[in-house]
């Protein structure tokens, strides 16, 4: 005969005493001490939250605000850095599509040429104009803040 004893209820702590901390295997197999749940979040995961919100307060306290210069000349350079940079961004995506198009054997002989020629002469065009307004190649990137840089 099989037993059909139903499950025994979890036993709650007595009134007053601190609940035990429970363990959990964290994402690298070390146990975890999880002192309570909220919703999807454990409660040291949302102090980890806390000091890591508060320690990009204290970074972005310590930057200097970026500022706009009205000279116009800085304004021209500005606006040339901003567009190189996205020119450049679509060149480099357009370079690997093509890599992959002609991996993939969707592209003839010549297309690949014509596209690698194409290629390389908007690279050097994108480096002349950055010369052009004095603009170092390595300036032809965007700062995207706690993202990082675009390239």
């Amino acid at each position: 005969m099989t037993d059909q004893r139903s499950p025994r209820p979890a036993r709650r702590p007595a009134r007053g005493a601190k609940p035990r901390p429970r363990r959990d295997k964290g994402s690298a197999g070390k146990a975890k001490t999880v002192v309570a749940r909220s919703g999807a979040l454990t409660i040291s995961e949302v102090e980890q939250l806390e000091d890591l919100r508060k320690e990009l307060e204290r970074t972005a306290a310590k930057a200097s605000p970026l500022r706009w210069n009205a000279d116009p000349d800085d304004v021209q350079r500005s606006v040339a850095q901003l567009v190189l940079t996205l020119v450049d961004f679509i060149r480099q995506l357009l370079e690997r599509q093509a890599i992959r198009r002609m991996e993939a054997g969707s592209l003839t002989d010549q297309q690949t040429e014509d596209v690698g020629r194409a290629l390389m002469q908007l690279e050097e065009t994108v480096r002349d104009m950055a010369a052009k307004f004095g603009i170092p190649a390595e300036d032809l990137n965007l700062d995207l803040g706690p993202i990082g840089k675009l390239l």
